[in-house]
């Protein structure tokens, strides 16, 4: 079977939930649409929108350090700027993230959410143009394979939400680990043309079930004595524009 293009998410707030898409219109140069637009900050991080500079992920709410995160369901709307939070299938804020009120808003409920786990006061930060708040300075979209993660499943003895690694293209139909050779290869996902970048070193975030906000397995551990990395998934760069969708083949050139 041809290897192909499985899943497709964005993350609009660093941190908080995965959303769903079915297709996605990318840009050469560009990050992947709608992802990491918003962080909030953990107290002061440093971040300057004037002069936007990669920043430490514990300088903001992660699931690396706050696994609670897990716990809630969160949907931003682009047309209008809000972002739903709900808890227990009751949403519990919806805010203008556009507006003072709104980000405001948002900031006192993880107040309240958080409570003592916050080292300061959280501060929604917005991303400028041409800056996103990822992991990496020169990841613009990433990528886990699949059969990647089923291999990782027989290492720990137990299913693995992909989710974990909070990638924005699934791959399937591939050998595991294939993904690791396409490093600085053009690779082809629908027709559009992407790089390999770099690997993707996991962090205690992917030690966090998605399902249900417990660190249940350890995973950069479990690579590192497996595999002798802490490597699943790679970065990429968007070599040209057009849109990808789920079912699109994916080949390497």
């Amino acid at each position: 079977m041809a290897a192909r293009i499985a899943a497709l998410y964005r993350y609009p707030v660093k941190g908080l939930s995965a959303e769903p898409l079915t297709e996605a219109e990318l840009t050469a140069a560009a990050h992947f649409p709608g992802d990491r637009l918003f962080a909030i900050e953990n107290g002061p991080s440093g971040f300057d929108p004037a002069a936007p500079e990669h920043q430490p992920k514990t300088k903001f709410l992660v699931l690396a350090r706050q696994a609670a995160l897990a716990r809630l369901k969160t949907r931003y709307e682009a047309a209008s700027g809000e972002l739903g939070i709900s808890g227990d299938g009751i949403e519990t804020v919806r805010a203008n993230l556009a507006t003072a009120e709104g980000r405001t808003a948002v900031e006192t409920f993880f107040k309240g959410f958080l409570g003592p786990e916050l080292a300061g006061e959280p501060r929604v930060l917005t991303a400028p143009a041409g800056f996103r708040f990822m992991d990496s300075r020169s990841g613009f979209a990433s990528i886990i394979n699949l059969a990647t993660v089923r291999a990782l499943e027989k290492e720990v003895g137990m299913a693995l939400d992909p989710l974990r690694f909070r990638a924005n293209i699934y791959l399937d139909d591939l050998p595991a680990f294939a993904e690791f050779d396409w490093i600085d290869k053009p690779v082809r996902l629908g027709g559009i043309r992407v790089h390999g970048l770099k690997r993707t070193e996991r962090c205690a975030a992917t030690t966090v079930n998605p399902r249900t906000a417990i660190r249940d397995v350890m995973i950069p551990a479990v690579l590192m004595r497996t595999y002798g990395h802490a490597d699943c998934g790679i970065y990429v760069g968007i070599e040209t524009s057009g849109r990808i969708a789920v079912g699109d083949p994916v080949a390497v050139h």
